[in-house]
């Protein structure tokens, strides 16, 4: 008779929140990683700044410091730690590789971030090249992207947020759940799937990216789904970000106006801070603010979702047509909001201003990072055959729909709550 001995796990979503908190612990009461540098201009600076001995030091120091959380993370949840040790440096490097594009000058100015960068790479290896399996199933995006959104939570301070008055607030409240709905109520007029339906929604109203990741972890999405999204966020972000200060710029909106559009309008928060920045200094306040403010809904969104994808898409037979029980919500329930929810509340109320400032810059490196390997294993894992293979037409025209719409009633909005 043969016995067989159960491998030790813990939940994905409760392992994210434990190596969250082991990083934010590191840089409390260890030490502060550093700052690598990917800022160049020419070759020169290439070679003196970014290829320098100590950068390069500091670059392989954050290799191995994000090897051994990622060897910890994948022990946990019980995947293959050899082949996560063989296949995490390529991933590491071609994440590398893309930060070092985006940190040219010439690619700065034009607000290019570098997981788009990730994203490109990774997309034009996976589909060019037939990838092994054992390298396939080391990749950990899930893992990469929610230990991201927990390290998220640090930068979402309560305080920074009541500066600017309960107007952003009410402002982001208005403005994500009557574009959530509008986006919801569109998606399923075009019979847009359930999942790109939630995720197109999150993505439109909140804050682009980590919302559509966040609701694909609360209903357990599809990958290929969520890479789609992500690319219709980011694309639609640089045009945005170009024109609309440009736009507020010719009819002559107030500065107060103009941030409270950007921030309540643009999907990802790199975008936000560098058309403020084009807009003034009062411009890029408030927008930063109204952007924060739809950060701190992210937790709560995912909460609600979550809920909501219980009691719709419940599959089992025996409670089909009954009420979930509590323990089917929270078996569902995303448990790394839990993380991102208690690294703001522990970073609002428990960590000094100026500690905060001291780990501001490293803890959002490391958060940056972890996104840019998530973008960079995305795109490995994307390929254009599979997304080409279903309708992508309705989706792609309720996203942009919706972003119209998203766009005239954040503005209609700002002009009610922040005109001078």
């Amino acid at each position: 008779m043969s016995t067989s001995t159960k491998q030790f796990t813990i939940h994905e979503d409760w392992t994210v929140v434990i190596l969250g908190f082991i990083i934010i612990g590191i840089s409390l009461f260890i030490f502060i990683p550093q700052v690598p540098v990917f800022k160049w201009t020419n070759e020169t600076d290439l070679v003196k700044n970014v290829f320098e001995i100590k950068n390069l030091q500091i670059i392989g120091f954050q290799f191995l410091y994000f090897l051994l959380i990622g060897i910890i993370g994948t022990f946990f949840v019980g995947k293959s730690v050899k082949n996560f040790i063989f296949g995490f440096p390529i991933i590491y490097i071609l994440t590398i590789i893309a930060l070092i594009i985006a940190g040219n000058t010439e690619v700065k100015a034009l607000n290019l971030e570098a997981v788009i960068f990730s994203l490109v790479i990774g997309l034009i290896i996976g589909n060019f090249f037939k990838l092994p399996e054992w390298f396939r199933s080391a990749m950990s995006t899930e893992l990469f992207v929610k230990i991201g959104l927990v390290l998220l939570g640090t930068s979402v301070i309560f305080s920074d947020i009541l500066k600017a008055g309960s107007l952003g607030l009410i402002q982001a409240l208005v403005v994500v759940l009557s574009v959530w709905y509008f986006a919801f109520w569109l998606c399923k007029k075009l019979k847009v799937d359930d999942e790109l339906t939630m995720m197109i929604s999150s993505a439109v109203s909140i804050c682009g990216v980590s919302a559509a990741i966040a609701t694909s972890g609360a209903i357990k999405g599809d990958s290929k789904k969520l890479s789609y999204v992500i690319s219709m966020v980011l694309v639609t972000a640089i045009p945005m970000m170009i024109f609309m200060p440009i736009i507020a710029s010719h009819f002559n909106f107030p500065e107060e106006v103009t941030g409270a559009w950007l921030g309540g309008s643009i999907d990802t928060s790199g975008a936000v801070v560098a058309s403020g920045t084009l807009v003034g200094e009062t411009a890029l306040k408030i927008s930063t603010i109204v952007k924060f403010s739809q950060n701190v809904l992210l937790g709560l969104a995912a909460f609600a979702i979550s809920i909501y994808w219980t009691y719709t898409h419940n599959e089992s037979s025996e409670v089909k047509d009954s009420k979930p029980t509590f323990s089917i919500i929270w078996e569902r329930f995303p448990k790394f909001v839990i993380g991102f929810i208690a690294a703001s509340i522990v970073f609002s109320f428990f960590i000094s201003p100026e500690t905060r400032e001291g780990l501001k810059d490293s803890l959002k490196n490391l958060q940056g990072l972890w996104f840019a390997l998530a973008f960079t294993s995305i795109g490995l894992e994307t390929n254009f055959r599979d997304l080409l293979q279903h309708n992508s037409k309705k989706p792609l025209i309720a996203f942009l729909t919706a972003q119209l719409f998203n766009i005239i009633i954040t503005l209609i909005i700002a002009f009610l709550l922040f005109n001078p």
